[in-house]
Parts: C-alpha cells; sequence; structure tokens
C-alpha cells in the first residue's frame, strides 16, 4: 500500500513508518523536521491544511500520530496540534480519496481521575479529561471517529504509555529526574499500571493499517498495552536500573504530592512560551498515583495481534541499548 505517516519524527511514529517500508509498502512521511529515515519526506506542520492534503492525495492510508504530548504549555498549542491538526488530516483523507485512517490517540481521552481497572476504551470525553493534552485528544478522536464512512474507515488507537529505546518523551524524562534526584514515588508506589514496549505498539498500528476496512474493523477505539499490569514503582525502578541509575526510594503522600503540583502549575503558567516541564503538575500526580491498567481481549481479537515482546524482555532490551554508547549516538 501507499501510506502517509504523520509525525514520523517521534519514537513510535519513526518505528511504525519504518516498519511499514520494510515489509514493502511505500511510506511517505510528514513531520516539521526531518525524521532521518530515507522515506519520502513532507516537512509541514500538520495543522497546515494544504500541505496535508497535498501530502495525502494518491495515497491507501493514513497513520496520524502528529501531537503535542508533553504535559505542559498553553491549551491553545495543544488544541492548534492536536484538534486543528486532525481536522485536517481527516479533510485531506476525505478529499484525497483516502481508504482508512489510524488515528493515534491515548487511553488518557476516556480518564476522569479515577482509577481504571480491567477496563475497555471508554468514550473520549473531553469534558472530563484531566489536562489540556488529554482534553485536546479526546477531542480528536471525536473528530476522527465521527469521519467514519463506507468511503473512509476509521480506526482510533489508544498505546499506552509506549517506551523503549531511544524514548526521550517518557524514559528519558524519568531517567534525567532520577539521575538527579527528583523522582519521588507519589503515595505507595503500589498501584498497578499498563506500559507498551514500542515494538508491540508498533506491531499493533501495522495490524490496524491492515485491518481497518468497513468489511473488518473501523468506527471504534481500541487500548493497545502489553497487557502486563505491574506496580508503578518497579516499573519506574525497571527503567532507572537499565539506564544505570538510582531508583526511587522516597515518598510523597499524594495530598501534599497534588498541592506540590497545583502550585508548580501555577507558577509555570507565569512563564509563557516556556515548554520545559514542571517538576510536578496535578495530571502527573494522578498518572502516578492511581490504577491504570486494561482489558485487552476485544485488542486483540479485532487487530488479530498480540505482544511479541514482554516487559521483562523490553526492560533487557533497554538495559542493552543504555550500555551500549555508540548505538544511544546514533
Amino acid at each position: 500500500m501507499k501510506v502517509l505517516v504523520t509525525g514520523a519524527s517521534g519514537l513510535l511514529g519513526g518505528q511504525t513508518a519504518r516498519a511499514l517500508a520494510e515489509r514493502g509498502d511505500e511510506v511517505t512521511v510528514l513531520q516539521r523536521r526531518p525524521a532521518g529515515l530515507g522515506l519520502r519526506e513532507v516537512l509541514a506542520d500538520v495543522a497546515d491544511a494544504d500541505a496535508v492534503r497535498t501530502a495525502a492525495e494518491g495515497q491507501d492510508a493514513v497513520v496520524h500520530l502528529a501531537a503535542k504530548v508533553n504535559v505542559t504549555g498553553a491549551e491553545a498549542a495543544y488544541r492548534q496540534a492536536n484538534v486543528v491538526g486532525t481536522r485536517s488530516v481527516v479533510a485531506a483523507c476525505q478529499q484525497a480519496g483516502v481508504a482508512r485512517l489510524v488515528n493515534v490517540s491515548s487511553p488518557s481521552v476516556a480518564h476522569a481521575g479515577a482509577s481504571l481497572v480491567g477496563v475497555g476504551a471508554g468514550p473520549a470525553d473531553p469534558a472530563s479529561a484531566r489536562s489540556p493534552y488529554a482534553r485536546s485528544k479526546a477531542e480528536a478522536e471525536q473528530i476522527a471517529l465521527a469521519a467514519d464512512s463506507p468511503e473512509l474507515a476509521v480506526l482510533s488507537i489508544r498505546p499506552h504509555l509506549v517506551w523503549g529505546p531511544g524514548d526521550t518523551q517518557l524514559v528519558g524524562r524519568i531517567v534525567a529526574r532520577a539521575r538527579s534526584g527528583r523522582l519521588p514515588l507519589i503515595g505507595p508506589g503500589a498501584v498497578l499500571v499498563d506500559t507498551t514496549y514500542v515494538t508491540n505498539a508498533v506491531d499493533a498500528l501495522v495490524a490496524a493499517v491492515d485491518h481497518c476496512r468497513p468489511d473488518d474493523v473501523h468506527g471504534e477505539a481500541l487500548v493497545v498495552t502489553n497487557g502486563e499490569p505491574r506496580p508503578i514503582g518497579e516499573v519506574l525502578s525497571s527503567w532507572c536500573r537499565a539506564a544505570g541509575v538510582p531508583a526511587p526510594t522516597r515518598h510523597i503522600p499524594v495530598p501534599l504530592a497534588t498541592a506540590a503540583g497545583l502550585v508548580a502549575e501555577a507558577v509555570w503558567s507565569l512563564r509563557p512560551g516556556d515548554d520545559a516541564d514542571p517538576p510536578l503538575n496535578r495530571f502527573l500526580v494522578e498518572q502516578l498515583s492511581t490504577a491504570h491498567w486494561f482489558d485487552q481481549r476485544r485488542t486483540r481479537e479485532a487487530l488479530a495481534w498480540m505482544p511479541r515482546v514482554s516487559l521483562d524482555e523490553g526492560f533487557a532490551e533497554l538495559a542493552r541499548w543504555y550500555s551500549n554508547p555508540s548505538e544511544r549516538a546514533s
């Protein structure tokens, strides 16, 4: 197939584009800066409707990953990247006659602050989502799924906490905080969370491209995880051990962490244009102190997909990557 992948400069987008190309698909990538993948490349903002429409011409499928994903920043910036960007992708697919759209979303679109225990993909709800990122992604998912039709099959995939070698968004930030002694555990660190090793997330997105058809799977959201919930303290410690930095041992009570997050948000709101993350915010406190693990039966059945890299195998791969300076520099 001819496949357009937006957001290929990120870990998941880049590896998905590479996997599609390696199996023989003709892949075009669209993002703001060069991805270095050796593929046909369009350098543009995903909110640029004209550029996206041009890139979508002649494509059989679009995998839409481009998004603003960090945890701080003005609400308008999230809306521009995530809501306006998704609108431009949907319109481009419709105008160019693209048959399949795989929209990459997040379980946070259905997280209202309470624990998520063994649940499936609940409906995206911008009104109850807990951060500018989650609210904008919830609205974006609604826009994408509303476009599902016999002419354009749409599937929304929600990978949860994707990580692996080369990850700068999640593991990289955790390791940096641990190295500087700024990584506490919120509460006991015992709540169960699902995560997703990057290879498994890539496999799921490739399977979604194949199954997203009017006669197969479309018009719904599917959560993707490794299906191995672990205590959050164990996950953080495993990443730290892989990187050779001290694992977190200091605990902060949830109420105190929530108050500290509120103060940090207020301080950061006075720093316009500063995309550096605050040391804590209320969204992070909720993510680190509430359980969130998911029923994967519908996802595995719909996509005919199973994770092929276990968490322990993933931790070992991460440790090998951190122990190899030449690979980290590449």
